[in-house]
């Protein structure tokens, strides 16, 4: 591993995914909930930068290839996590995020089981809209937390039945979005991941079969 900055901060993001859960263990509500806010949309950030760089200054390395990715999903299924843990364990939350996980731990299967003929699963276009979705929604979800406790001295009720898309409280209208965009996300990441599916369907084949 060579100690370029693109590298220093992809290896910051790395450490960055489990300190989001240290912020509520060491912080109290909200305080616990805008350190999280902050600390992920600093690495979400850092994400573009080490790529902007490592391409404008050829600085492109083996180590950045494989552990930008690694850390990408340590960030969102971390904080995704965190998120459904302290939204009560609601079903409009989880649906996704079960949706969301699944996927991650299905192509990074796929990508092992591939070995050298893994680059066939390369990151597209598509995908990279699907993490930006996904950081997106968790940074809204956050600030949803955030702001239920300022408002109001509780937890946010993620996609509790009857709670209205559009209120006077900034707290639920934060959480409702972050929400939208979660489906969203979710929408995207099943769509990557059959497309990624198709990709390695003939080496899933067993040797003399067409099917």
């Amino acid at each position: 591993m060579r100690w370029t900055v693109p590298n220093i901060l992809t290896l910051l993001r790395l450490v960055a995914a489990p300190a989001v859960p240290l912020m509520f263990l060491y912080f109290t509500r909200p305080w616990a909930d805008w350190a999280a806010l902050a600390l992920f949309m600093i690495a979400a950030v850092t994400d573009w930068i080490d790529g902007y760089l490592a391409r404008s200054w050829q600085q492109e390395s083996r180590f950045g290839a494989a552990m930008d990715p690694i850390a990408d999903k340590a960030m969102v299924v971390i904080a995704i996590v965190v998120i459904t843990g302290y939204s009560g364990m609601n079903p409009w939350l989880i649906l996704p995020a079960t949706l969301i996980l699944f996927r991650e731990v299905f192509v990074s299967g796929l990508r092992e089981f591939l070995g050298s003929n893994a680059r066939l699963l390369k990151v597209t276009k598509l995908a990279k809209w699907k993490t930006t979705t996904q950081m997106v929604a968790i940074s809204v979800l956050f600030l949803g937390t955030g702001l239920a406790y300022v408002e109001h001295g509780r937890p946010p009720r993620v996609g509790e039945p009857g709670l209205p898309w559009f209120s006077s409280s900034w707290a639920d209208l934060a959480t409702q979005v972050g929400l939208l965009l979660v489906w969203i996300a979710a929408i995207l990441t099943a769509w990557t991941g059959w497309d990624y599916f198709a990709k390695a369907r003939p080496y899933l084949r067993e040797p003399g079969h067409d099917a």
